[in-house]
């Protein structure tokens, strides 16, 4: 057994002593890897960089401890006896994926500082945490005693975050004889029978759809901070929810992204930590994992973390209707869809994936893949006469792969597609997967069958409709921020340039308001300043809109089967 020991003595410098014991060390050179990233983010994120000095002793000896990647360290001579390593770890990152310890609690995500042992990952590890007798641990791992956390091997461990703090509040329900357990940290006043009753519903659902669940017992591990945030990570049986701002929790606009994100992570229990693309199983932490199927492991998840509410009530269908357009309304907010792939996309989501990039480069896995999983949904609904769903593809993905712990391919992902429409689907998966072929034709001819429709509507700002530029205002100056290809602002306006007048008016917020009372058939003069100096250009519209909004609405001249086929998809009846 591999142990682990973390302690602190001034909890306001946030750095954490950790302390790893290799009691029964037989090697001459012991080789200590940390990893470089973490599930769900895929992205190096080197957490070895908020490390301080390593050292180690052999038998009670002090040893030198060799550093020979930017994450990895060797120590030789080490067979002499028991081996203990020593290092300091700095805990002030609070996101769904970080770690903070302050006065009040420690919050870790143990792949962001325990170092594997090399050739022993799949051994058990204990982690010992030296806390005030005060706290608790929310947490996933079992805890054979106080403060002493144990896990069958390095992998679990790493994968299994904790919150420990005197201050934790939490409840629990069960579905199916599984328990489930939501854990609060933070200043918040939980509406518990609200929330277990929501909860429990959309967790019957996912049960409902896969048929069993991968773990035993799962925990909702909830930062709830005092100012606005939103993330949510994935682990094999607990997430990590950072939220807020704390007061606002139980309002409608911040419960239902509680609600959903919570809905979106359980679904990843199966989906990606058990139904895992090939590259990623086992996880290679020390680099890369590139995989091109991020459109079925964030895609599909995000897709179904909203859908699965509507099926199991906690939204209307107006209610779900307005996520899945705010879902469009970000895929067409720029370009990038004209422009790389959602399959490319995912491959680079580990050249830059999280972070804007440069202009119209790449799509979000996470909404281009919802949209397209909507898309094949609805086709095979209607390819089908119903009798095929995206249901069954999950379900086909858990037996057949998930369950039998294999990796599956994209390749496997279509025959899998195929099977179960009993046609062939390699036209979707060449347009809207590999290709880069506008999705709003097929997703305005699929959604009739469900007694529905694709609304276009023009953008109301006249710079956007009209000129293809988009602009914020922040107090100071009116800046472009983003710019159509191909439009008029693209021919004489740059990103950054600051905006001060049009047609010699100053601009005080927008252009909105001199341009709603403007001739906008004839050219407008705007002046500018670029890089310091001021220039003037002139544009005018060339017969063409940019940034259209799309929207999904109902039919109110549906027919009887069309809203049948409406229940059938939602769950819910077409008029209400």
């Amino acid at each position: 057994m591999i142990y682990y020991h973390l302690s602190y003595t001034n909890a306001l410098s946030n750095f954490l002593t950790i302390r790893i014991t290799i009691p029964d060390n037989k090697e001459q050179e012991l080789y200590l890897q940390l990893p470089a990233w973490r599930p769900g983010r895929y992205e190096l994120q080197n957490f070895a960089q908020k490390l301080g000095k390593v050292s180690a002793t052999v038998n009670g000896e002090a040893v030198s401890v060799n550093k020979i990647t930017k994450d990895k360290w060797v120590l030789k001579h080490a067979a002499a006896g028991p081996v203990e390593v020593v290092y300091n770890f700095y805990a002030r990152q609070m996101d769904a994926g970080g770690s903070w310890l302050d006065e009040q609690q420690l919050y870790l995500n143990p792949i962001n500082c325990l170092m594997a042992v090399e050739g022993r990952e799949e051994e058990p590890c204990q982690l010992q945490l030296a806390l005030p007798d005060s706290y608790e641990i929310a947490c996933g791992l079992e805890q054979p005693e106080k403060f002493t956390l144990q896990a069958p091997d390095y992998h679990v461990l790493v994968d299994s975050p904790l919150i420990a703090s005197a201050s934790l509040q939490h409840s629990k329900y069960e579905v199916n004889g599984l328990p489930f357990y939501i854990w609060f940290q933070g200043e918040c006043t939980p509406d518990w029978l609200r929330i277990k009753a929501d909860f429990e519903a959309f967790t019957k659902e996912q049960l409902e759809l896969f048929g069993d669940f991968p773990v035993s017992e799962y925990h909702f591990l909830n930062q709830i901070l005092p100012y606005r945030y939103y993330h949510g990570v994935e682990h094999a049986n607990s997430t990590v929810i950072t939220l807020g701002p704390a007061e606002l929790l139980m309002s409608w606009g911040l419960y239902k992204e509680f609600v959903g994100v919570s809905s979106h992570e359980l679904f990843h229990t199966w989906n990606i930590k058990k139904i895992r693309p090939v590259e990623m199983l086992p996880y290679d932490y020390t680099q890369e994992n590139y995989f091109r199927t991020g459109y079925i492991a964030e895609g599909i998840t995000t897709y179904y973390g909203d859908y699965l509410l509507a099926r199991s009530g906690f939204f209307t269908a107006a209610q779900y209707f307005e996520e899945l357009n705010t879902t469009l309304q970000r895929y067409f907010a720029d370009y990038s869809r004209l422009n790389l792939s959602v399959a490319d996309s995912s491959f680079d989501l580990w050249l830059d994936g999280y972070k804007a990039g440069i202009p119209d480069r790449k799509v979000s896995i996470y909404v281009k893949g919802a949209l397209t999983a909507l898309l094949l949904d609805l086709q095979l609904r209607q390819a089908t006469n119903n009798r095929a769903t995206l249901d069954q593809v999950l379900v086909r993905l858990w037996n057949d792969f998930g369950k039998q712990n294999t990796g599956y391919s994209d390749q496997d992902y279509e025959r899998l597609v195929d099977e179960v429409a009993g046609t062939s689907f390699k036209a979707y998966f060449e347009h809207y997967i590999y290709g880069t072929t506008p999705i709003e034709a097929a997703l305005a001819e699929a959604l009739p069958f469900v007694g529905c429709t694709l609304q276009k509507t023009e953008s109301q700002l006249l710079t956007e409709q009209l000129y293809g530029f988009k602009t914020v205002a922040d107090g100071t100056a009116v800046k472009v921020t983003a710019i159509a290809p191909d439009s008029p602002g693209s021919q004489v306006l740059s990103v950054d340039d600051e905006l001060i007048a049009l047609n010699g008016r100053k601009l005080e917020q927008n252009l909105q308001p001199l341009l709603s009372t403007t001739d906008t058939a004839a050219p407008v003069a705007i002046t500018f300043f670029r890089d310091k100096h001021l220039r003037k250009v002139h544009l005018q519209p060339n017969g063409q809109t940019y940034y259209s909004k799309y929207s999904i609405e109902k039919r109110t001249e549906a027919t009887e089967q069309e809203q049948e086929n409406f229940k059938l998809w939602l769950k819910q009846d077409f008029f209400n």
